[in-house]
């Protein structure tokens, strides 16, 4: 004990003594019982200090740090998820420690939160003294007979039984039936089983048994039973809290805390074991005499300090300690004792519940304690009986109130809302605990609204819960694994999808038939850096329009821009209608910068597929990303332009190149690096280009040189070769979509279609029963209301799981954490592919290149643009691993441009300007 000593120990030299002579008068003793009993009150500032030192010792523990030594352990369960009511089966439950020296047995039928509610069959089996005190293998061939006699009263045949196993002792958990005891409490002290696994040890003797083939599938502690077996009917329940013959609180952590799992989604289960919980400074100043002499008499002197002030086991032993002093000191019963009070345990819990009441009168404390006592004295026993059971209460509301804080600093909530499941006999026996336990709760935390809620059948249920979550989940996990199967892509599927795109690149260059077009951009070099002056950029990719004003200098580029929004009804309305508007947008910039009357060249990106047939000549092959303007597809989209621009009148514009954004990426990032001849847009849609041997491109004449080849990647598979990895999800989005069996390959990557698969496979989960609990969610048959964006946010390695959760929610999706973690796992499966496919075609682009030139070793740059690539947390890094395990003979380096589509078309515009006076001169 440290220097500041329990209370009452210097004052009372009389105490624990002999009778004292003289007896004193009423009035006397009721003021030395007062005195007494002034050590057990506990002030508000020591309950703050336990909860404090409390909720310190938790987040040391959590962060795995030993030095010094935590005063809590804060034990994992393994125990991840809640119910949630869908539950169904059989299940066989083994308590052992929950109720003192005795083990019970349970057969509990689940029936689902519709279903029909079934009472649990149970048989209660004494353990006798010299099991609870013998050999460990003798304990457990006691349980395992114990489930034989059980079982044999029952019609269960010899089929396959899952058993959850209550084991209500301080253990080290490394899975969910995988648990060694650290130490015994609570009267049992069985040789050779500390350091064991108690599931082994179990299993091994049902096996020795040989009776019933019985799988072990969880081994739970009461206080886990207790929070899974509460009412479903009130909400999630995610704190236990046990009071019976010791006591003990679990709660849901974020696994991220947890440093010896090493994980950084979900939550699990944690025991905080705060029986054991042994900070001096905080328990030094409510610890009197009587707690000195009940540690020193028990089986374990010096540990479970803290239970032994609450638990069950011994509230009856402080009471009958303090009486027995009382009465020794002829404060009570006229200076008798009797039998009772001289004997260790002979005063129990129900005792104390009794003699508190105030009822009870004289006779039954004279019953009890076999001793006449007067009325006065009585009432001096209800209020020793009161004393040590509030404050029972008061200290277990302080630790508590330490899970509670904890609770809402880590959901960063103003008023965490929240069930604590109760149990044990200490809240069934005892009238005023649980009234004490909530006011002081709410003294310490008032930030916290807390229902306190009876568990079902006192934890049995509960640990057949845990065991009927543990099926689910498995069951669960089976199906999500099946359906994410065919987006895990293997080397070989990738290594097949390089060397496919391969042979539809040559396909294509030749001018024969192909899924991938390689039509010329008339793009012959990438800039040099020279060039200079002012241009104008128009930017056609989406739904927002813009307008760039480029101005190149020596070693610098200024841009200044606008964004202009196309309405649906003018992307889908007449192509007259579309130019005419894209030109108001262009005017309104001239007016706004200055530059009405000026004629400066423009360059085009219109991110559209497109056959070009000169620099400013550009046919439209079909439109994209949501655009069906009439009167378009087969039009030179330039002519298109310049037209719109005669019937405007006044408005001088000098249009000198069609540039795809692909194009505009590639020579905006060629600009700061000259080995950037690969350019790649990854967003709404998906496209690469790249410089190819002017030699190999069959439609344009010449044999030196280089082109620009937009190779117009979307479209590829649309001859059917991509059949291999399409899915079923894939196919509902195609269907679904306004160009069925066009730009498959894109539909499989770009962010347009990534979270339209997504909502699929999450209907389909749905259907299943493995999300949202089978409940068809109405917002979920909407097309597109999970954005593509909504997959780099759940993604992202800095969002919480509630984080992910609030995403979700705000779509209106009633889920659990169960249900955002595959949610997760699905985001991911998709991405992971979106991003593998996308690599394998830039693979094959840079081995292309490496080919056409000889080399044995290829340094080239990819210019990338696309807020897919740029905002996804893990897609930029995935492109990169699949290009380096593909293409190992090249190193690729991958660049973000900065404004490629605007700044790029400038830039095109601005090397033809350059080439042009080239020529001139």
């Amino acid at each position: 004990m440290d220097p500041i000593g329990p209370r009452g120990l210097q004052q009372r030299e009389g105490a624990l003594g002999c009778p004292q002579e003289g007896l004193p008068s009423p009035s006397e003793s009721s003021e030395l019982v007062q005195e007494c009993l002034q050590q057990f009150k506990v002030t508000e500032a020591q309950l703050r200090q336990i909860q404090a030192s409390l909720l310190g010792s938790m987040e040391q523990a959590l962060s795995g740090k030993a030095s010094p030594a935590p005063a809590v352990q804060m034990l994992p369960t393994y125990v991840g998820s809640i119910p949630h009511g869908t539950e169904q089966g059989d299940f066989l439950v083994l308590e052992l420690g929950a109720s003192g020296a005795s083990l019970r047995v349970l057969w509990v039928t689940l029936m689902g939160v519709e279903g029909h509610k079934t009472e649990p069959r149970s048989q209660e089996f004494v353990i006798p003294q010299e099991v609870m005190l013998g050999p460990g293998q003798q304990l457990f061939d006691f349980a395992a007979r114990c489930l034989s006699e059980f079982l044999d009263a029952l019609p269960v045949g010899k089929q396959g039984l899952q058993l959850g196993f209550s084991f209500s002792f301080p253990c080290h958990q490394t899975g969910l039936d995988k648990s060694t005891l650290i130490s015994w409490t609570k009267g049992f002290k069985c040789s050779g089983v500390e350091g064991q696994d108690v599931v082994q040890l179990l299993r091994d003797a049902i096996q020795r048994q040989g009776t019933y083939s019985i799988d072990v599938v969880a081994v739970v502690n009461d206080t886990v039973g207790t929070m899974m077996g509460c009412d479903l009917g009130v909400g999630p329940c995610e704190v236990g809290l046990v009071v019976d013959t010791g006591t003990n609180a679990c709660y849901m952590e974020e696994a991220r805390h947890v440093a010896v799992l090493d994980e950084d989604r979900g939550r699990v289960c944690i025991s905080v074991e705060w029986g054991s919980f042994s900070d001096d400074e905080a328990l030094g100043p409510v610890w009197t005499i009587f707690d000195l002499t009940l540690d020193q008499e028990s089986l374990n002197p010096g540990a479970q300090r803290f239970e032994k002030m609450i638990g069950g086991l011994y509230l009856g032993e402080l009471v009958r300690l303090v009486l027995a002093d009382l009465a020794q000191r002829g404060v009570l019963f006229g200076g008798s004792t009797s039998p009772v009070l001289l004997s260790p345990g002979s005063i129990l819990l129900e005792h104390v519940a009794e003699m508190e009441n105030p009822s009870a009168g004289t006779a039954r404390v004279h019953a009890i304690l076999g001793l006449n006592p007067r009325t006065s004295d009585a009432e001096l026993v209800q209020q020793v009986c009161a004393a040590v059971s509030t404050r029972a209460a008061q200290l277990c509301a302080a630790a508590l109130a330490a899970i509670l804080s904890r609770l809402q600093h880590i959901r960063e909530q103003q008023k965490l809302q929240i069930a604590v499941a109760t149990g044990g006999r200490v809240f069934e026996q005892h009238p005023r605990f649980l009234a004490t336990l909530q006011e002081t709760v709410m003294l310490l935390a008032p930030e916290c609204d807390v229902s306190f809620i009876p568990s079902v059948d006192g934890g049995g249920q509960g640990v057949a819960m845990v065991t009927a979550v543990a099926a689910r989940l498995a069951a669960h996990r089976r199906l999500l694994e099946e359906t994410l199967a065919p987006f895990w892509l293997t080397r070989e599927q990738l290594v097949a999808l390089q060397r496919q795109m391969r042979e539809a690149m040559a396909k294509g260059l030749q001018g024969k038939p192909s899924s991938l077009r390689m039509l010329p951009t008339y793009v012959r070099a990438i800039p040099d850096g020279s060039e200079r002056g002012d241009f104008l950029a128009l930017d056609l990719g989406g739904t927002n329009f813009r307008v760039l004003l480029v101005r190149l200098a020596s070693g610098s580029v200024q841009i200044t821009n606008q964004i202009y929004s196309i309405p649906e009804y003018v992307a889908q309305g007449s192509g007259e209608q579309l130019f005419d508007h894209i030109v108001d947008c262009i005017v309104d910039f001239q007016q706004k910068q200055g530059l009405s009357g000026q004629s400066l060249p423009l360059g085009f990106t219109f991110s559209f597929p497109c056959r070009q047939l000169g620099l400013d000549q550009g046919i439209l092959l079909n439109w994209t990303k949501g655009f069906s303007a009439s009167d378009c597809e087969g039009q030179d989209v330039v002519y298109l332009l310049r037209e719109a621009i005669k019937r405007r009148q006044a408005v001088k514009l000098n249009v000198v190149a069609i540039v795809n954004d692909t194009v505009g990426t590639m020579m905006s990032c060629g600009y700061e690096n000259p080995h950037c001849e690969v350019g790649l847009i990854v967003g709404t849609g998906t496209n690469a280009c790249y410089m190819e041997e002017l030699q190999n491109v069959a439609s344009v004449p010449g044999d030196s040189g280089h082109m620009c080849i937009n190779m117009e990647w979307g479209a590829f598979g649309d001859d059917g070769s991509l059949g291999m990895l399409s899915t079923y999800f894939d196919e509902r989005v195609d269907q679904a979509s306004i160009n069925p069996g066009r730009q498959r390959f894109e539909k499989m990557i770009s962010g347009m279609y990534l979270g339209e698969i997504v909502r699929h496979i999450l209907l389909h989960l749905t259907s299943r029963g493995v999300l949202f609990r089978g409940q068809q969610i109405q917002c979920l048959q909407t097309r597109d209301i999970f954005k593509t964006k909504f997959l780099s946010q759940i993604e992202s390695d800095s969002l919480a799981l509630r984080q992910v959760r609030a995403i979700l929610e705000d779509l209106g999706l009633p889920l659990t954490s169960d249900d955002a973690l595959m949610v997760l796992e699905v985001c991911q499966a998709v991405s992971r592919r979106a991003a593998q496919l996308c690599g394998a075609g830039v693979a094959a682009v840079v081995e292309k290149i490496r080919e056409n030139r000889g080399l044995e070793k290829l340094t080239v740059s990819v210019g990338v643009d696309g807020t897919l690539y740029k905002l996804h947390p893990h897609f930029s890094r995935l492109v990169a691993e699949t290009v380096q395990e593909l293409a190992p003979c090249c190193e690729v380096t991958f660049l973000q441009s900065k404004d490629g589509s605007g700044k790029g078309a400038a830039l095109v515009t601005a090397v033809a300007c350059r080439l042009a006076q080239m020529t001139r001169v």
